[in-house]
């Protein structure tokens, strides 16, 4: 069939779209930003158009000549999330309409038992319902908690099992979630296309088992072979208090943790399986809560993560590209450029630039770094800890700690652009540039672009600490580049 994908670029959206191509459906999508797709494996096997969800010609574009769109846009990450997702849903199902798609298939939330839901679950229904409304057949997939790598329930609860031996816990721990694996979730998307034209209804999906969030903590912890977790009950923790605990503990920014933890105030479990009457279990049945966590530990152990919540972008960061002349009309540059020569090859030198950052560090004054993210984490920014996917390659639009990755040139140039909370935007680059004598330059670069006087007072503030910094950097890149020459000549 011909499908349409909005939200390719997401954690869900991202998984789907390469198993739809292996079922042999033609596949277009739609992009903010198609950058971001650049170094996907299934980039040449799809048709993408730019534009947004809110933009009427663009979503008329994208869905001309289609049979089904799978929609997965969620703005939960900005304030206004509730109006904008009201906006787009109307948007999208009004030209689906038009369009005269053969079926809608949308994936949102579990809504609980609650007269009163988070902005966050009632958002998500009513998105559903919209769609559910727009006179195309349309199945909403319901789902409570996604585990499996990369997603951000799964990475809240790890980092909340593994970082804490004694937890501090609110009330809601102890409601019942009905946790799915993401292959699942896969599994009931990609097969949606076989529903009948008459179904147009909301079908609750999850997994075999239903647990709380403490047995959740718990199990994992037994599954990652860590030691027994201490709890200590608190009754008074708000849901918006919990969501700054896993803001400074997790990854995951307070700008989605506090929607996350919103949801969990609710039970969240199916009211019925009628999805089996037209899409049956898998032949080995659904995954259960044990056997998904460990797919997704050792999917993130072997670097083997294809998406991550973090792929998405964070709420808050500058989008616009970094203006290519220092003296561009629309203001100044501050910019820090040094060179070094390095007796090491450029592919040497490549890559340890392409390999910062995670585990691997940045090269210079891991106080420092470390300070600035938690700085950055208290003000509910991304700060450190979003890591990355994998330890050795990076890729276009991917999540870089509080960096991510604008611009790829292998093996010459990366431009990360940064996420952190700072009044203004900022970019580093860093260049291995091949010398005539067999060597390298490495070029590395900080630019900051000030938003108003807080901008510029922000940088002379900062400009005496970059002789550490970006200095060090240098120097222990170019360093480290060269120390791996040496040893490569010590075993041969």
């Amino acid at each position: 069939m011909r499908c349409v994908v909005f939200g390719a670029t997401g954690y869900i959206g991202g998984r789907l779209v390469p198993e739809l191509v292996d079922m042999g459906h033609t596949v277009r999508v739609l992009a903010r930003n198609p950058g971001k797709l650049a170094e996907v494996p299934w980039r040449d096997s799809v048709d993408i158009i730019t534009g947004d969800v809110t933009d009427p010609d663009a979503v008329a574009t994208a869905l001309a000549d289609s049979d089904v769109l799978y929609y997965l846009v969620h703005s939960l990450t900005r304030r206004d999330f509730v109006d904008l997702d009201r906006r787009a849903a109307t948007t999208v199902a009004q030209a689906a309409a038009a369009a005269q798609l053969s079926r809608i298939v949308y994936l949102g939330g579990i809504k609980p038992d609650s007269e009163k839901l988070s902005a966050h679950l009632s958002s998500r229904a009513e998105v559903g319902e919209i769609l559910l409304a727009s006179g195309v057949p349309t199945a909403e997939f319901r789902a409570a908690v996604i585990i499996g790598s990369g997603s951000a329930s799964f990475e809240m609860l790890r980092y909340l099992s593994e970082r804490l031996p004694a937890m501090i816990t609110p009330r809601w721990v102890h409601n019942r979630i009905q946790p799915i694996a993401i292959r699942d979730v896969l599994y009931y998307l990609t097969r949606a296309t076989t529903l009948p034209p008459e179904v147009n209804r909301p079908f609750d999906i999850g997994g075999p088992d239903v647990l709380t969030y403490l047995d959740m903590l718990r199990r994992y912890a037994a599954i990652a072979e860590l030691p027994r977790r201490a709890v200590v009950p608190v009754p008074i923790l708000t849901p918006w208090l919990s969501a700054q605990w896993v803001n400074l503990v997790t990854p995951v920014p307070r700008a989605i943790a506090v929607p996350l933890v919103e949801s969990l105030i609710h039970e969240v479990i199916c009211h019925e399986h009628d999805i089996a009457e037209h899409i049956p279990d898998p032949p080995d049945g659904l995954i259960g809560f044990e056997h998904a966590v460990q797919l997704a530990l050792t999917r993130i152990r072997s670097s083997d993560v294809s998406t991550r919540w973090s792929d998405a972008d964070t709420p808050g960061a500058p989008s616009d590209p970094l203006p290519s002349d220092p003296e561009w009309s629309g203001g100044s540059l501050y910019q820090d450029l040094r060179e070094r020569h390095t007796t090491a090859d450029p592919d040497t030198v490549w890559k340890v630039i392409e390999s910062i950052g995670g585990e691997h560090g940045w090269y210079s004054f891991p106080l420092a770094w470390s300070i600035r993210g938690w700085i950055d984490k208290l003000a509910g920014g991304a700060g450190l800890r979003r890591g990355r996917r994998d330890p050795y390659r990076l890729h276009t639009g991917e999540a870089l700690d509080w960096w991510r990755v604008e611009y790829l040139d292998r093996p010459r140039l990366l431009r990360l652009r940064a996420e952190m909370r700072v009044p203004g935007d900022a970019w580093l680059e860093l260049s291995a540039i091949p010398q005539p004598d067999g060597g390298t330059l490495y070029r590395q670069r900080a630019i900051f672009e000030p938003h108003g006087l807080t901008g510029h007072a922000y940088w002379k503030a900062i400009a005496p600490f970059h002789g550490v910094v970006f200095g060090g950097m240098i120097r222990n890149i170019t360093g480290t580049a060269e120390a791996n020459i040496a040893g490569r000549r010590s075993h041969s």
